[in-house]
């Protein structure tokens, strides 16, 4: 497999695409694919490893056969650890070494591009606003969002919350991010600030205006509508909304 050979970024905002891209595939198979993901990484095959794409895609392979690769490898025989510990740990797991993966290709195509130390620094700084795929896979992004709100914006969570609580009797349809905007018109200005501190649970991308989210009644978790498939429409007929991860959850063999 070459995962190299579409195309080679060369300034600094091409590669934090790519890296946007090889992120946010990844991140799409520890959470709203999980179950694939899990399914693919069986232990009786062969050394696999988990690669993202600059096209958002992502796939469990084999690692590549030339020596050196084209591009740096991630971490190798990831599949072998799937039943031997927690699923969430396991999880985990990956999403430390993706981190570490996507990091070490973002800065091969620096070296091999020649970015000069203000080029690195701004690519680092780039990639630092966003949380990392274990902040995200283990919920740390959206607890860290919260505290800085609170912190930041104390108002603003007293009002969401007393909001929210006013919702509560009809709390038998799914919450989404437009319904709920609609209910607190009062706080229009102060809720865009802190919503925009909310982190989606499937791509760790921040709350816009503009887009239709839905709140999972399991986890809590806010995604937008296009990451877990769901239309406004079909919000409307959802009695109580499950994330991809709530609804795969079950007993492991």
């Amino acid at each position: 497999m070459d995962v190299g050979a579409q195309y080679n970024p060369r300034t600094v905002e091409e590669v934090f695409r790519d890296f946007k891209g090889r992120r946010a595939g990844m991140i799409k198979a520890l959470t709203t694919d999980v179950e694939e993901f899990y399914q693919q990484c069986d232990p009786e095959k062969e050394n696999l490893c988990l690669y993202g794409f600059p096209s958002e895609q992502w796939e469990v392979n084999l690692p590549a056969e030339e020596v050196p690769p084209e591009l740096p490898e991630p971490a190798l025989g990831i599949n072998f650890a799937r039943d031997g510990m927690q699923e969430k740990d396991w999880l985990s797991l990956v999403a430390v070494h993706s981190d570490a993966w996507l990091l070490s290709v973002a800065f091969y195509f620096g070296a091999r591009f020649g970015f000069d130390k203000a080029d690195r620094k701004r690519l680092f700084n780039m990639i630092n606003e966003l949380p990392t795929i274990f902040e995200v896979v283990t919920g740390t992004a959206k607890k860290q969002a919260k505290d800085k709100s609170s912190v930041s914006n104390h108002s603003s969570n007293k009002s969401k919350t007393n909001s929210k609580r006013g919702s509560e009797p009809q709390g038998r349809y799914p919450k989404t991010m437009q319904a709920k905007e609609e209910e607190e018109d009062g706080f229009e200005e102060e809720d865009e600030e802190e919503h925009g501190e909310t982190l989606c649970g499937a791509c760790g991308e921040n709350y816009a205006a503009d887009e239709f989210w839905i709140c999972c009644d399991v986890c809590e978790k806010w995604f937008h509508g296009k990451c877990v498939k769901i239309t406004p429409a079909r919000a409307e007929h959802i009695k109580q909304y499950k994330c991809p991860s709530c609804s795969n959850k079950r007993a492991r063999p």
